[in-house]
């Protein structure tokens, strides 16, 4: 698919100065209900992580003098909801970066979420956040937590758009509030992006819920092939616009692709934790406005395209190597189906029961369902 053309005239030209005017009070969505979501257990539970002491002895007369305290950090924070008359597999959701377990709640123009669309199929699900992020930020390392102004390049990076112009077609709502919205769902790091911490806690809620299907975006990829690589109990996954993390066997390795973002590299894994990857089914997906080729000049180029270039190149190189080995991975890119406009952010876009319908038909075609 080519580069995404931008709109000429584009209400978001003016949403910096509004916002502040606004200091966009609590958004009051137009919710779209479908009718009740009939819920026979709900809750929440942290899984995984670890507990460091400091040297000495605790003093109840400092209290906060941490000699000899502990910390119990770098888990998993997960809600969970299960239906009357639950199916058999439960779905696990795994945000990416900057991002937490909203992510598969309410979009930002106040439409149903992944969360509840496949609740109301009668899917148990399960949305994590993961450690060092969101609800699960209680890091066992320290980090600083810098207020960097970069709503504009997550903009350009999650393709809404070049700012301030939307891609024609895309599918993102025009409504300022939507976006005010989009901007509010991004989180910190509480400590380092580690791939081992997340996909060992990942493995620890799996162990309390079963057997599931692992549903992953963006940077929750990488985890996503570790915690299946870790445990067996992922009996397939779902990813949606895998970012980096692609494992591939030591030997076997592609060439690293470089981008106006950075160079992306394979992850080597041995042979036989690679060939756990092709024990189940895996499909990948990619929405629009993916160039297929490089510009050649960075300057002119929309860099956070030019970031998904190569990330749905390598994805292809690792379905075919997961195939070459016995595996039944497949990848989508979307507008080669014909479905157009689609940002980062399949799931919460305009169209995302079109590509609820889409998973759903993966699901029953594996015998997920």
């Amino acid at each position: 698919m080519t580069q995404g053309k931008s709109m000429n005239s584009n209400p978001y030209k003016i949403f910096i100065s509004m916002s502040l005017a606004l200091s966009m009070t609590a958004c009051t969505a137009n919710l779209h209900s479908t009718g009740n979501l009939n819920v026979a257990q709900q809750g929440n539970f942290a899984a995984g992580g670890k507990v460091i002491q400091s040297a000495g002895q605790f003093d109840d007369q400092q209290l906060f003098n941490p000699q000899g305290q502990t910390l119990h950090g770098d888990h998993a924070s997960v809600f969970y909801q299960i239906p009357e008359h639950a199916r058999a597999y439960p779905l696990v959701f795994l945000h990416g970066a900057g991002q937490s377990a909203k992510t598969w709640g309410t979009t930002p123009d106040g439409r149903e979420g992944f969360q509840t669309l496949f609740l109301r199929q009668h899917f148990p699900v399960y949305v994590v956040d993961q450690p060092r992020r969101g609800q699960a930020g209680q890091s066992t390392v320290a980090a600083e937590v810098p207020a960097t102004t970069n709503d504009q390049a997550w903009f350009n990076m999650f393709r809404l758009g070049q700012y301030p112009n939307l891609f024609k077609g895309v599918q993102f709502s025009q409504d300022l509030n939507a976006l005010n919205q989009y901007f509010r769902q991004m989180t910190p790091n509480t400590g380092a992006y580690d791939e081992q911490v997340i996909s060992d806690a990942m493995v620890e809620v799996l162990k309390k819920l079963g057997d599931a299907v692992l549903i992953t975006h963006s940077q929750g990829g990488g985890p996503g092939w570790w915690t299946a690589i870790k445990s067996n109990q992922v009996k397939g996954i779902v990813a949606y616009e895998p970012g980096s993390g692609f494992v591939f066997p030591e030997n076997e390795l592609p060439e690293p692709m470089s981008s106006a973002t950075g160079t992306l590299s394979p992850t080597p894994v041995k042979m036989a934790d690679f060939q756990k990857l092709t024990k189940m089914p895996i499909i990948i997906y990619y929405g629009d406005n993916i160039p297929t080729e490089k510009n050649g000049d960075a300057g002119k180029q929309n860099a956070g395209q030019d970031n998904w270039r190569v990330r749905l190149k390598m994805a292809q190189l690792w379905v075919d190597k997961i195939n070459q080995h016995g595996g039944q991975a497949q990848l989508v890119h979307l507008p080669d189906i014909g479905i157009y406009g689609n940002t980062h952010f399949p799931f919460s876009d305009l169209n995302n029961q079109q590509i609820a319908e889409l998973l759903s038909q993966w699901l029953k075609q594996n015998k997920l369902d």
